[in-house]
């Protein structure tokens, strides 16, 4: 169970598209964020200037081919074949109807919408280099693939791609090079795909409930902390795991059908779905062939564009929960897997089953790593530095964070924000941020909390202030009605879709009592002083939550695929440990575990040339790497920055400088999956 978070900063990444830009004061979230989230609802994120999106206006409905109106996915009518429609910015994108239940006997049983958004392959399908659509999943559970395409399609594609580009010198390119369609989608109760999971009557509601979270502070913050944190989870689950607030179904609610089993069956579907709209398109192509260049009697575009019925294979790149995905789907039908690269692996058994080793144990190693470069690099470039190595400069954080929990800090106001008080939480908050994106958040750290230690709580107070949002209804809102896009063109329902996916996917995570819980939560702290108390947490996301899954999953627990599987875990990860990925390999005979030397949440922690040609070579023509095989970082936090020192990395060509180019894109997003 892991996922997190989300940055910006150089080289400008590209621009996602007019319907996801920034229309509102929220940092670009999406459940590229796990458990991490879900308590933590408006985690602050400053990390190099975060860039915001947001997503359309789901009640607007211009004509979508005559309008110059913004997109909005209630353009599209919902079909039970792919049909996509033009959604700017080269993207496209479809409404998929799929069945609420698999097994439900009555053609008019409930179904769900998905939204899906593709970035097309960079060759027609005709043309015999186009190698497939490769679905993705950002984590969660709950986050949102179509705003992962949006903001990282293109980056993922030149990751995926042969390194030629096609038709620039027809010298250089070949006839086995593959150019792949990029597919995110919006797993059932989430974001765009309908309906939406929504917890609050209105808007207004959920905006209220999470300013109290926010001042409730975290688990540890206060003697009393466990109790209010307890009796307000059981406050939202009791509602959110029973009622639809949007529809009165009361027999059947969607609640018990958002589990990972089903979304993998979604995920087939998408597939087969996808295998009709290529042979479809591929008639279409040869008739065009036919008619220009007169009949062509093999029916070559035909031939290579047809639908193979139930026989249908998955590309799939999926990172920490989205592994989760990846295994399931790769458990169930594991005849239909052709590529998958799992990145950020979590303990399949343990995400379902609970139990075995703990997943937050390499979490302290990672800290150790922030005294070791700041040490390194000194004063100049770690405002947080202090003299005597290492262990002193460990110890000073945590002699703040012990100030911190006995007394906050007082901020005054300034004439570009209100009053501000610095708690524990707020220092918890950014070194779990740190953590889980050293490369990125390492300076943010150590610039904040250095001018803490100083004295200074402005720069936190401004860091601060920049995550606060509004939660008074606008004059437009009030006369447009609660669920109008005027009143929540800022929300996200990832959290609570994220409680919706995880409870009904892990049962027992509902059977804690306060007791059993307190001696859980003690026994994370003996393992990790940074993170125990966070996770510790998001444990209690299912206190209270009543539905179970109509379908819950019972294995099996692995099987050998029809082809092998890329499994690709960092040497420290806080949440998704180098020894997940090891126990899912040997789960998955002839899969390889590919290790990269870095430390942070799965490879957008860092970027590597060695494992993003690793992942591109598997794509392009199935060679994985031999087992144990180790790939450096090309850049390290603090001592080799962004920004701030050369790259170490062989980046000799021009090629491998465009690919090194995508990574560093990709970390500066942050999505923390």
């Amino acid at each position: 169970m892991e996922d997190w978070k989300s940055t910006d900063s150089r080289p400008r990444p590209v621009r996602p598209p007019t319907l996801w830009r920034e229309r509102g004061n929220k940092a670009a979230r999406f459940g590229l964020m796990l458990l991490a989230t879900l308590i933590l609802v408006k985690t602050w994120l400053d990390l190099a200037s975060v860039e915001k999106v947001q997503g359309p206006d789901p009640n607007s409905n211009p004509d979508p081919v005559s309008s110059s109106e913004p997109f909005s996915w209630d353009q599209i009518l919902p079909s039970e074949k792919l049909q996509y429609h033009d959604c700017d910015d080269g993207f496209q994108c479809a409404r998929l109807e799929v069945p609420m239940d698999y097994e439900a006997k009555d053609p008019k049983a409930r179904k769900f919408t998905l939204a899906i958004a593709k970035l097309p392959a960079k060759v027609p399908i005709s043309d015999p280099r186009y190698g497939g659509a490769v679905l993705i999943n950002p984590g969660g559970p709950g986050g949102r693939g179509t705003l992962q395409a949006f903001l990282s399609g293109r980056n993922l594609q030149t990751i995926v791609d042969a390194e030629n580009e096609p038709g620039l010198d027809s010298g250089s390119e070949s006839a086995s090079d593959k150019y792949f369609d990029i597919i995110g989608f919006d797993p059932r109760g989430v974001g765009y795909t309908t309906p939406a999971l929504t917890c609050f009557p209105d808007s207004v509601s959920q905006r209220n409930w999470e300013l109290q979270v926010e001042a409730e502070g975290m688990l540890g913050s206060s003697p009393d902390a466990l109790k209010r944190i307890w009796q307000r989870t059981q406050a939202l689950n009791l509602g959110c795991s029973v009622y639809e607030m949007n529809a009165a179904y009361e027999n059947d609610s969607m609640m018990a059908y958002v589990n990972t089993p089903l979304v993998a069956r979604d995920m087939l579907t998408i597939v087969e779905r996808h295998g009709e709209w290529r042979e479809n398109e591929g008639g279409k192509a040869q008739q065009a062939f036919d008619e220009s260049n007169g009949y062509d009697h093999t029916r070559a575009i035909v031939k290579r564009t047809v639908w193979r019925r139930n026989q249908e294979v998955l590309l799939y790149w999926g990172r920490s929960y989205g592994t989760v995905l990846g295994t399931t789907f790769a458990a169930l039908f594991p005849d239909r897997v052709s590529r998958a690269v799992l990145d950020g692996v979590v303990n399949m058994d343990m995400f379902y089953k609970g139990g075995g080793p703990n997943p937050i144990r390499d979490a302290d190693a990672i800290f150790d790593r922030f005294g070791l470069y700041c040490d390194a690099v000194g004063p100049d470039e770690c405002p947080f530095y202090v003299d005597g190595g290492p262990d002193a400069i460990k110890a000073a954080y945590w002699a703040l964070e012990a100030q911190t929990l006995n007394a906050s800090i007082p901020v005054m106001a300034s004439s570009s924000r209100g009053p501000e008080v610095i708690s524990w939480t707020d220092l918890k908050n950014i070194l779990r941020v740190a953590i889980y994106q050293p490369l990125l958040a390492f300076p943010v750290l150590a610039e904040k909390v250095g001018a803490l230690a100083q004295g200074d709580a402005v720069p936190m107070a401004d860091f601060k202030h920049r995550q606060h949002f509004s939660a008074c209804p606008s004059n437009e809102c009030s006369i447009a009605g609660p669920w109008s896009s005027q009143c929540t063109q800022n929300l996200d329902n990832s959290l609570y879709a994220m409680s919706a996916i995880l409870c009904t996917d892990a049962e027992h995570l509902a059977n804690f009592t306060l007791d059993s819980f307190t001696e859980f939560w003690q026994e994370l702290n003996k393992d990790s002083k940074a993170l125990g108390d966070y996770w510790a947490q998001m444990q209690l996301a299912c206190a209270g939550w009543k539905t179970r899954a109509k379908h819950p999953y019972q294995g099996p627990w692995g099987g050998i695929t029809a082809y092998p599987m890329l499994f690709v875990s960092n040497t420290l990860d806080p949440v998704t440990p180098l020894h997940s990925g090891q126990h899912m390999s040997r789960q998955f005979p002839g899969s390889v575990l590919l290790q990269q030397d870095s430390e942070g949440h799965t490879t957008l922690a860092a970027p590597s040339l060695c494992v993003a040609k690793e992942i591109r070579n598997y794509f392009q023509n199935g060679n994985l790497p031999e087992a144990g095989t180790l790939c450096l970082a090309d850049l390290k936090p603090l001592v080799g920055r962004v920004g701030r020192m050369p790259i170490v990395g062989q980046a000799t060509t021009l090629a491998d400088r465009e690919l090194l180019q995508a990574l560093i894109r990709e970390v500066e997003l942050g999505y923390l999956p």
